[in-house]
């Protein structure tokens, strides 16, 4: 069983909210937009069952986690929540597992404190510092300028919040969505303020990666590619010039929200990576 009690925690200034389930080392489970924590539903309690204690939070300005009273929502700041989560916590250290903007904010933390991580696991994302930019890849990332502009959420709320729809079969080729897939997102998403946060996120973007994540990365990490999604497992593999420890590219299939859209691959490769990096 799942354990769908909220819990709370004060770091880095803020009041997070968060699910909990098991008892064991820690590991962080960190979602993306449009998500919530529900997105690691089928991992969560797959990881407590193998001895963790396995936190998922509500990130940086997703009710009901406070949001910052000024637009702090660069990477590295980010990074700095996953950090002190994990002192917060009680914990001297965690395994820490990012998809899309938690991948980001775990880049970050690996760049600014890796001795407060064991390993990182990072999902859909390669490392910033590994990208280049392509026609294709702009082609793949253009909502990131689409996000970015003022006033974009007042659009989607007068739209009923059906650009989540839009943004997840965009990102989802290959897989027939489920119409209640971005229900758990757009309930928290449609409360005030909610929107606004999220697409912080993509605001406070800037074309160089921030100084956390222009650091190598020195502790074990594995990062899991799509076989199908819009960005190739290439460019993962291109990134081991940033990695000075393990390094490993899981391939499973499915496309960004492939821990959705395939859970049982994604679940057994997460609980193997997970075994291995905490030996």
């Amino acid at each position: 069983m799942t354990d769908d009690a909220l819990h709370h925690v004060e770091a880095n200034g803020l009041r997070f909210a968060y699910l909990e389930q098991g008892e064991g080392p820690l590991v962080l489970l960190l979602h993306g937009f449009p998500d919530t924590p529900h997105t690691w539903d089928a991992a969560r309690p797959a990881l407590a069952a193998d001895g963790f204690r396995v936190v998922c939070p509500f990130m940086r300005g997703y009710p009901p986690t406070e949001a910052p009273a000024t637009d702090d929502y660069d990477a590295d700041t980010l990074g700095r929540d996953v950090l002190a989560l994990v002192e917060a916590l009680g914990e001297e250290r965690a395994i820490v597992v990012g998809h899309d903007w938690g991948a980001s904010a775990t880049y970050s933390a690996a760049g600014l404190g890796p001795q407060r991580l064991r390993a990182i696991v990072t999902v859909a994302v390669p490392h910033p510092a590994a990208m280049r930019p392509s026609p294709r890849l702009l082609w793949a990332l253009r909502h990131f300028f689409t996000l970015s502009r003022r006033g974009v959420a007042g659009r989607i709320r007068r739209d009923e919040l059906r650009m989540i729809d839009t943004l997840v079969r965009r990102w989802s080729p290959g897989w027939d969505v489920p119409p209640a897939e971005t229900e758990a997102a757009k309930q928290v998403l449609g409360r005030p303020g909610a929107l606004e946060a999220a697409l912080g996120y993509y605001r406070c973007l800037s074309p160089r990666p921030p100084p956390g994540q222009r650091r190598p990365v020195t502790v074990p990490a594995a990062a899991f590619a799509g076989t199908d999604d819009i960005i190739p497992p290439e460019l993962f593999e291109r990134a081991r010039v940033r990695y000075r420890d393990r390094y490993e590219v899981v391939r499973v299939p499915g496309s960004h929200f492939m821990h959705r859209q395939h859970p049982e691959p994604f679940v057994r490769e997460l609980r193997r990576v997970t075994q291995e990096l905490s030996a």
